[in-house]
């Protein structure tokens, strides 16, 4: 595994799981709604980006199964949502839409309290 120590895996973790504030079903059924068009809609498996199918792989996993580029993308979905959420104030966030699809397609509702 990276090199992160068990005390620095666990802080991740939990500000991974604070960041990510839908449940694995939710995301699932977000990542297959967004993805699906007038005429196709994508296997369950394949629907979505892949950086939401990975944060989705792993709220369905267990610290201990956890790989390097899941920590990475652990590490990503942490800086970008709380960058965003210091950009961007939730009444502007309902106004925006487009804004609230792509951070929900991380698996975070900015709409919905921390």
């Amino acid at each position: 595994m990276a090199d992160i120590s068990e005390l620095e895996l666990d802080a991740l973790w939990d500000e991974f799981h604070t960041a990510v504030n839908m449940t694995s079903n939710e995301l699932a059924a977000w990542l297959r709604t967004s993805d699906a068009g007038e005429r196709t809609e994508a296997l369950p498996e394949q629907a979505g980006a892949e950086q939401g199918r990975h944060v989705l792989a792993i709220l369905q996993k267990r610290r201990m199964d956890l790989t390097d580029d899941d920590i990475a993308v652990m590490r990503e979905v942490v800086d970008t949502v709380d960058a965003e959420r210091e950009r961007v104030r939730v009444a502007e966030a309902v106004q925006d839409p487009e804004w609230r699809h792509r951070m929900m397609s991380m698996g975070h509702d900015p709409v919905r309290a921390s």
